[in-house]
Parts: structure tokens; sequence; C-alpha cells
């Protein structure tokens, strides 16, 4: 059943919008930056999918008030029913987590028995997300082609460069999305004193595996400042990221703070042992902002949630479907999608994270120099996993999860892999038709 939570009559030139998850606490997020863009990308209609219709209600219900403060006269609908949802939709967002909070702290906790990295988007925990979600985004995906095999499918479900992928090799018309490139756009450009507009990053490599090895001013053509930034800014870059200075100006490029998981491992792992989850922190914010979300006096996003992670998510969101969807947008933007020869010692049909040309005819990535082998190896590397993630998720089987461990940089050994693949049946088994 569809539930109508405001809206007056459309406008012919906007369009419709459905985010599957549309129940997750983050959505006001979401739901801020299409009410502020309104212009850049009009619409008609959003539609909130998920089957938890308690938290759907008070995520809608906060919808509806933020759209009514900012006065878009567009309707939000909320249902969880993903078929009628889906009918005439121009672009379904996913942005779905299978187990909640409660697989993710798993996630985060079983693979530090093993003394590796307990983390939701890389290692044994991304393994594990990986083969929890992508039969799932492929039955929406199915779903959604059957119904409107127009749509675009805008996938911002961890890990992003896995359900990407298994998105495009069904044949699906869908492109991976993060916040990661949009964060350091809107840092830099603070530090440069200009327009995010402005600023154009040399972003490259994988999803949660990626470096800025370019800041541009202007354009893909515009001049590098990125060695003024690390020379006047290095030390508030580098405590972002968690490391060094010195090591930060010895690569001479930006990584994502993702790499910290690889390159200060042991590090990692003892500062994970030593305190709550992350998960356990998002479970007990969760709680607070649904009671906030439930008072009909709050008409706003709540401060809270700028804790909740995933910043400048909206922005990234909106600019991405109003480009693909010929409403306007930047025309280049950082996306997950396939290689096609754009890092030669990829196959073409890996996904990578880089910039790309974005329209309404699609997405085609832009150029990029040849990849230092430090970045280079690392990148060929967890490429290979991913290949082996993908095969598990799609085909099950215990030894498809040992494989694709061993084959992660941030596992490798095979005792550890041999644990780690029966935790990780263990904890999953209730989502893995196969165990």
């Amino acid at each position: 059943m569809l539930h109508s939570i405001g809206g007056q009559s459309p406008n012919p030139r906007s369009s419709k919008i459905v985010v599957v998850g549309g129940g997750s606490t983050y959505t006001p997020e979401l739901i801020d930056g299409f009410a502020r863009l309104r212009d850049t990308l009009p619409l008609t209609e959003l539609v909130l999918v998920d089957p938890a219709a308690d938290r759907l209600e008070l995520v809608g219900g906060l919808a509806r008030r933020i759209f009514a403060r900012q006065g878009h006269d567009g309707k939000i609908v909320t249902t969880s029913d993903l078929d009628a949802a889906v009918e005439g939709a121009d672009a379904v967002l996913l942005q779905l987590r299978v187990g909640g909070q409660a697989a993710r702290n798993q996630d985060e906790t079983w693979p530090l028995e093993c003394g590796c990295v307990g983390q939701e988007t890389t290692g044994a925990g991304g393994l594990a997300k990986a083969l929890r979600t992508v039969p799932v985004v492929l039955d929406i995906a199915e779903r959604v082609r059957r119904t409107n095999p127009d749509a675009w499918i805008i996938d911002f479900t961890n890990p992003v460069g896995i359900v990407t992928r298994a998105l495009l090799q069904a044949g699906h018309k869908a492109v991976g999305l993060c916040n990661v490139a949009i964060g350091f756009q809107r840092k830099f450009a603070g530090f440069l004193d200009v327009a995010p507009a402005d600023v154009h990053l040399d972003h490259v490599g994988l999803n949660h595996l990626t470096w800025e090895t370019a800041v541009r001013l202007g354009g893909p053509e515009g001049e590098n400042v990125l060695p003024r930034l690390l020379a006047e800014h290095g030390e508030a870059i580098a405590d972002d990221l968690r490391m060094p200075r010195a090591i930060v100006d010895r690569l001479g490029v930006v990584p994502s703070y993702y790499l910290r998981y690889f390159y200060a491992h042991d590090e990692v792992v003892r500062e994970l042992g030593s305190k709550p989850s992350r998960a356990a922190e998002v479970a007990a914010m969760e709680k607070e902002l649904l009671e906030m979300y439930g008072d009909p006096a709050l008409d706003e996003k709540p401060a809270l949630l700028g804790r909740r992670g995933g910043a400048y998510y909206s922005e990234a969101a909106v600019d991405l479907a109003a480009a693909l969807l010929g409403a306007g947008g930047s025309p280049y933007q950082v996306v997950n999608t396939y290689n096609n020869g754009t890092l030669p010692f990829l196959p073409d049909d890996a996904v990578i994270e880089v910039q790309a040309a974005v329209g309404a005819q699609g997405v085609s990535p832009l150029p990029v120099a040849p990849l230092d082998p430090l970045y280079a190896g690392l990148v060929a590397n967890v490429t290979a996993y991913e290949d082996l993630a993908l095969e598990a998720a799609l085909r099950g089987g215990r030894e498809r999860v040992f494989r694709a461990l061993l084959a992660h940089p941030l596992v490798g050994q095979y005792a550890y892999a041999d644990g780690l693949t029966d935790r990780l049946i263990a904890h999953n088994r209730e989502h893995l038709a196969w165990a």
C-alpha cells in the first residue's frame, strides 16, 4: 500500500526518485539535499521504500516536514511495495543494509578474534556484507527492470564496488556512488577559499581504496594545487586521515582514510579491540534519532545526524541523479563504473572509482595518468579479491569464501583465512541460502 504524506500538483519537468532503504535514520540527510537542491533536480515525487513500517513512518513524517519547511511542493510517498514504488521512476537509489546494525556489529568484531581488521566494507567484514547484500540487490534490480527497465539504479549500498559490479554484470543500468570524493572536494575548497565546483580531483582507485593524485582548479585541465595544499595544510589533512604528516608528505598524494586499514593494519586492530564497535555507537545514535524523528515539531535534520557518517552524501546523490536524468548537475563526477581500459592493468569489467563525464547518455571515465606501482599493485590485488568475492556472493560455498579471504591483502594467510571463513559462515548463516 502506498501512503502519500504531502505534496501538491506535480511539475511536468520534474522527476520521480525512489529510495530503497528509505527507513534508514540517514534518510533525512538525503531529504534535506533534495529539498535544498530542488533547482538542480526538480522532483514531482520521492518514494521511500522499506519493510520496517514503524521506522518508515517516523522518517516519512520528518521528510514531509523538511519539504514543507523548505517550500518544496514535491510529493513524498512511503511504502513497503517495491514493485508499485518503482513504476514510472526515473532513478532508484539503493541504500539498504541487510541484517541491520546487528550484522554490522558482527562484521566489526569477529575478524578481530583472528587478529584482522573488523570493518564493514573491507577485509573479512566487508566480504560478509557483500555475501549478504549482492543477492538481495540483484533481486531488487531485477524487479526494477521488469517493472521499469529505463530507470537508473544508483548504488550507495556498501561494498559499493562489488555491488555495482554485480549490477553491471547482470546488465542493469547502474552506477555506484560514494561520498569520499565529495568530502575531499569540500575540504580542499575550504582550504583554497573557492567554490567546491571549482575543485576537480584526480581521484583514482577502487571504492574505499583511492588516492587524490592531483587537485585542479577549474576543471580536468586546471592547475594542480595539491603540492600547495600539502605544504600549507598538510597537518590538517593528515589529522583527518589519522596518519602521520610525514607519511602523507612522503606519498605526495592524499589517500582515502580507508587506506589506514592497509597502511597501519596492526595499529588499527589494537585500537578496534580496545573500544566498542562503530556499529554499537551508531545503534545508540539511531535510537536517539528515531525518538527525535517522532517529534512533530522537528522539521529539519538534527545536528546529531552529522555524527552518523556519510557527509555530503545528499549533495553527491542529487548531483549524480540530475546529470543522469539530463536535469543539470556537474558534467564531471566521481563514480563507480566499468574500467573499460581506463586503468590498463585491470580487466575492462573491473569496477573502478574515478572522475567520469556524466550525462543523460551515461558515464564515461576520464583518462587517468599512469598509476604509481605503489598504488597500482594494491589496486590489482584488491581487484582480484573482488573477483573472488563476487563469485562467492553469486555461487556460495565455503571454498569460494576461503579463496576470497586468502586473496585479500588484509588477510592473506591460510590459517587466518580458514578461521575467518568459519566465523563468517557461523555469524551469517541466516543470510546465506547455501550455508
